[in-house]
C-alpha cells in the first residue's frame, strides 16, 4: 500500500474504519473540518479535525489525528491507531462536509450562477488532511454513483473526456452559519463585485432566508442597484422582509419610478409606512408618480432628469455633470427649460462633447423637441421612440412644464411584461 496524497469525500463515506488489530471500528459517516474563522484564507479553516463514525447503532465523533486514509489498487482504506473522542465544543466549531456541503448550492462566480456540489476533494500532507476543493462537475456526480471510471474508459475510446470543474476551498464560504443548507463561493466582498443583474439572479435562486442574508449584507447603493434588477415578486419579498427604516434607505437610492412600481404591489398600509420613513423629497416624487393611472405615460416616466438653462455655456454644463455624476440613463437626453420649467429644447451628450467650451446651450439645442404628455396612453410611446430612434423622450404636462422622461429601457421592459402576462 502507498500513502495517499489526494482523495474524494465520496470515496470514504460508508467505508469501514479498521483499528491497529485489523478489527472493524465503525462506518465513516462524515468528516469534520475546522470552520472557526481565524484569518482570511487561513489554511486551518479547511483542516479535517474529526470523523463521524457509526459504531453499531451509536454515532460518535473522534479526532482525525489518529486516522489515516490509504489506497491499495484503486481502493481506499481507512485505518485508526486509537480513538480520541471530540468534545462538544470541538464538534460545534467544525463543519460537516456531507451534511453541510455535499449536494448543497454554491455560487460559481465565473459562471455567475448557483451550482451544486457533487463531491469534495481532500489532500493529505505532513501537516494534516485538508479540504482543498469542491467538485461541481459531472464527473463528481458519476463518481458518487460508482460509474465514473467505466464512463471515462468508454469515452476515451472516442477521444472524449469529462472536463473537471472545481472551486477551490479558499473560495467557499458560508453565507449564513445559522442555515448551512446553502453555501456560496467567495466571501461577501467578492460577491459584491458581480454586476447587479447577476447578483439579483443569484439572490432570486436562493432560499428566502439565505437571499435576505446576502441582500442585507449589501451597502445601500449596491442594494438599490440589485433590487432594481429583481423580478417584482422578489422585490416585494425583500422590501417586506427588511425593517422599515432599512427598506426606506434602500428605496431612496432608487429611481422614483422604480420605487413607485414596487410600492404599487404592496399593501397600502405598508406602502404608506415606507413613504413616511423616506426623506421628504424622495417620498414626494414617488407619491406624484403613484397618482398616475397604470396605463398612462406618467406611470412609466422617471423623474431623474437633467435640465439646464439656455444661457449657460457647454463648459458649465460639463462641470455640473462632473459634480452630479449622473446615472447613464440620465444622459440619454438632456433638456433645456425656462424659469417656470417649460420645455424649450433638448440636446444630446454628443452635441455637448463636440461643441466648443464657450458655446451657449441655446446654440446646440434642438428647439421644438419631440415630447409626450404625462396623461397620454402608454401605447403611444413605442411608436414615437421607434419613429424618431430615441433613447429617451421628455414628458410634459398640459402647461408644457417638464415632468420627467420615458427611457427606452423601461418601454422594452413594459412590453416584455405585457407579453408575459398575455401568455399566462
Amino acid at each position: 500500500m502507498t500513502s495517499l496524497t489526494t482523495f474524494f469525500l465520496s470515496g470514504i463515506i460508508g467505508k469501514e474504519a479498521f483499528g491497529a488489530d485489523g478489527d472493524s471500528i465503525g462506518i465513516v459517516k462524515d468528516l469534520l473540518v475546522n470552520a472557526v474563522p481565524s484569518g482570511q484564507n487561513d489554511p486551518s479553516q479547511q483542516l479535517v479535525i474529526g470523523v463521524k463514525l457509526k459504531i453499531h447503532k451509536e454515532i460518535k465523533f473522534y479526532s482525525f489525528n489518529s486516522f489515516r486514509v490509504v489506497k491499495a489498487r484503486e481502493t481506499l482504506n481507512v485505518t485508526c491507531s486509537g480513538l480520541i473522542e471530540l468534545s462538544t465544543e470541538e464538534i460545534n466549531s467544525g463543519l460537516l462536509l456531507v451534511e453541510n456541503i455535499l449536494d448543497k448550492q454554491i455560487v460559481d462566480l465565473n459562471g455567475r450562477k448557483l451550482v451544486r456540489v457533487n463531491d469534495v476533494r481532500l489532500a493529505t500532507i505532513p501537516a494534516g488532511t485538508f479540504a482543498v476543493a469542491v467538485d461541481i462537475g459531472i464527473e463528481g456526480l458519476l463518481r458518487r454513483i460508482g460509474i465514473a471510471h467505466s464512463i471515462k474508459r468508454v469515452l476515451l475510446l472516442f477521444g472524449v473526456s469529462i472536463p473537471a470543474k472545481f472551486i477551490l476551498w479558499d473560495d467557499v464560504q458560508a453565507i449564513d452559519h445559522t442555515n448551512l443548507n446553502i453555501r456560496l463561493s467567495k466571501s461577501y466582498a467578492k460577491l459584491h463585485t458581480l454586476h447587479p443583474s447577476d447578483l439579483a439572479d443569484i439572490i432570486e435562486d436562493l432560499g428566502k432566508k439565505s437571499s435576505m442574508s446576502v441582500f442585507s449584507s449589501l451597502d445601500e447603493e449596491k442594494a438599490a442597484d440589485v433590487l432594481e434588477e429583481m423580478e417584482t415578486q422578489t422585490q416585494v419579498h425583500i422590501v417586506e422582509s427588511l425593517p422599515v427604516n432599512k427598506a426606506a434607505d434602500v428605496l431612496e437610492k432608487m429611481p422614483a419610478d422604480e420605487v413607485a412600481d414596487i410600492l404599487d404591489e404592496l399593501e397600502e398600509e405598508k406602502a404608506e409606512l415606507l413613504l413616511k420613513e423616506m426623506d421628504t423629497e424622495s417620498s414626494q416624487e414617488v407619491r406624484e408618480l403613484l397618482e398616475y393611472p397604470d396605463n398612462s405615460v406618467g406611470s412609466l416616466m422617471t423623474t431623474d432628469i437633467l435640465s439646464f438653462k439656455a444661457g449657460i455655456t457647454v463648459e458649465e454644463v460639463i462641470d455640473e455633470l462632473r459634480d452630479k455624476k449622473p446615472e447613464i440613463s440620465e444622459l440619454y437626453n438632456l433638456f433645456v427649460t425656462e424659469a417656470n420649467d417649460e420645455l424649450i429644447g433638448t440636446f444630446s451628450l454628443r452635441d455637448l462633447v463636440v461643441a466648443q467650451p464657450r458655446t451657449l446651450v441655446s446654440e446646440i439645442m434642438k428647439s421644438e423637441p419631440v415630447f409626450l404628455f404625462d396623461n397620454q396612453k402608454v401605447d403611444d410611446i413605442a411608436e414615437l421612440i421607434s419613429k424618431y430612434n430615441l433613447l429617451a423622450v421628455p414628458v410634459v404636462d398640459t402647461n408644457n412644464q417638464l415632468q420627467g422622461m420615458v427611457v427606452v429601457d423601461d418601454v422594452v421592459e413594459d412590453l416584455i411584461n405585457k407579453r408575459r402576462t398575455k401568455k399566462r
